[in-house]
């Protein structure tokens, strides 16, 4: 059997839902999954409170992805085993969902200074239950408009960092994270090294209080894996990894279970205590 520990659902930027999430997983014989939406843990919250969590088909492991401030460069770090109802969490991502939906408003209305057909509402109605709402969201109605052919187009032209559009983040900082991360019981690994383009800055990131690294990635090829996991021996750091999952047949990978890692490196993070049953 196999594992994934990065997969996101319709709470943030998925396609699927967390009851086909975990159905999905079910379907391709996955023994670990991590429900990491980012900055929310409300995709685990609407499983537990509907009796679906804990699963009698698939190990779930309560995670969440968040989204670090850097003035120049793209940091994330996932939580796993965080208690999903931690008021100390729960009032910092209130904060957070705040945020995320003034700033979408502003991408909104500049787009449509712009002369891009685009309405909040049409955003909102294809997020469907997700309160992170997300570029992402803007770029699919964007592409549902016919206003660009690919959802990467809208991005490169648009929503990029330095693009008309772009209203930056707000996105709390890298020891916070952690901190928060800590205080609701979690363990704080960071996610993808690769993307953030600076080992000098992985490595610094890797002495704040970190216990895991994402080391396997559809994106990190065999040499990226090599010297992540070296790193990671060298600071002590938990091995993870996953597949990113958001279900969309544009972002690799576009089914539940084309990406995995062994389950013995997902184990290791299983706390069967936090099921909360």
């Amino acid at each position: 059997m196999s594992s994934d520990l990065h997969m996101h659902t319709t709470f943030s930027d998925g396609k699927l839902s967390p009851e086909e999430l975990v159905a999905a997983a079910k379907h391709a014989g996955l023994r670990y999954i991590s429900i990491t939406d980012h900055d929310t843990v409300e995709g685990i919250v609407h499983l537990y409170e509907n009796g679906l969590y804990p699963s009698r088909s698939v190990n779930i492991i309560p995670g969440i992805e968040f989204s670090a401030h850097h003035p120049l460069h793209e940091i994330h770090i996932l939580g796993y085993n965080i208690d999903i109802y931690h008021r100390g969490l729960g009032d910092r991502l209130n904060e957070v969902t705040e945020a995320r939906w003034s700033r979408f408003s502003e991408m909104v209305e500049k787009l449509q200074g712009y002369g891009y057909p685009i309405r909040e509402s049409e955003v909102l109605k294809l997020a469907g239950s997700s309160k992170s709402i997300s570029r992402s969201h803007i770029a699919r109605v964007l592409v549902k408009n016919g206003c660009f052919p690919t959802i990467r187009d809208a991005f490169d032209t648009m929503l990029e960092k330095g693009k008309p559009a772009y209203v930056p983040h707000y996105r709390l900082e890298v020891d916070e994270i952690i901190r928060l991360i800590h205080e609701a019981g979690g363990v704080a690994v960071l996610a993808h090294p690769k993307l953030i383009k600076d080992d000098a800055l992985v490595e610094e990131i890797c002495q704040k209080g970190i216990e895991g690294m994402e080391i396997f990635y559809p994106q990190h090829d065999e040499e990226d894996v090599k010297r992540y996991r070296a790193m990671a021996e060298k600071y002590q750091l938990m091995v993870s990894g996953g597949s990113d999952f958001h279900g969309y047949p544009t972002r690799y990978p576009p089914e539940v279970g084309m990406f995995t890692i062994e389950d013995s490196w997902a184990e290791a993070f299983y706390r069967p205590e936090k099921n909360l049953n």
